[in-house]
């Protein structure tokens, strides 16, 4: 191999179903099954909890290439996935995958966006709408991480995966140029925005003056001196009567 594998060593498991598991995993082991189309069918392995999470603690993870050896048989393998106790967390199974070193294999690679954007600088916000790529790539090639710069974006202006600049043998299969992240107008004028469009009444006037001149109509007097017109619908206050002759 050109390039570096972590070791993990491996045991052929015989039996299949829940009773066989079960007894793998009281002996301290972990059920697993390697796939691939190199293989003439899926072989079924146990392997060591502690050893697989240590051969995988590293900066690429799941994306760490394995140098697996079944009892003296030498496979290069991913890890697929995995099951774990929902409660213990403890390891219940995993999936390899066997890989070559002249094929691409597809993987899932953390998306970061770097720089600060043009956009935000003027006050707007920065919303990544991708966390991670899925990407084909040589075993040996695959990146810890793909960064995309966003220094150039401005307000209502978004960046797409054509304009990503992907690592050296790194490609991603998609007819879709879809949006990696995108920078949005800042909120204070939405709020403003919003605002303003309370502010109109149903007739087009602005609420603010509508409720002021109600009132200045109901406190303001006539220059004679009268009491200005009660408002519809209000009763009128009542005569005063005369006093009764003797």
């Amino acid at each position: 191999m050109s390039f570096e594998t972590r070791p993990l060593n491996a045991k052929v498991r015989t039996g299949s179903g829940k009773g066989p598991a079960r007894r793998t995993r009281m002996a301290g082991m972990v059920p697993a099954v390697v796939y691939g189309p190199y293989l003439e069918k899926p072989l079924a392995i146990s392997v060591d909890a502690k050893e697989t999470r240590a051969a995988i603690k590293t900066p690429k993870h799941m994306n760490t290439v394995l140098g697996l050896n079944v009892e003296g048989k030498q496979l290069t393998v991913l890890v697929k996935d995995f099951q774990l106790n929902p409660v213990s967390k403890e390891l219940l199974h995993v999936d390899f995958i066997d890989v070559r070193e002249n094929e691409q294999v597809k993987v899932k690679i953390p998306l970061i966006l770097v720089g600060k954007a043009e956009g935000v600088t003027n006050g707007g916000i920065l919303s990544q709408i991708r966390r991670d790529l899925e990407v084909w790539s040589l075993p040996g090639a695959i990146p810890e991480k793909i960064e995309a710069d966003v220094t150039a974006l401005k307000i209502a202006s978004s960046l797409h995966i054509n304009e990503v600049k992907l690592p050296a043998g790194v490609t991603v299969k998609s007819s879709f140029n879809f949006t990696i992240a995108v920078v949005t107008a800042p909120e204070v004028e939405k709020v403003a925005e919003v605002a303003a469009v309370a502010a109109v009444g149903a007739d087009g006037k602005p609420v603010a003056a509508a409720a002021a001149g109600d009132a200045k109509a109901g406190d303001a007097k006539a220059a004679d001196g009268k009491a200005a017109p009660a408002a519809a619908g209000a009763k009128a206050p009542a005569a005063a009567k005369a006093p009764a002759k003797k």
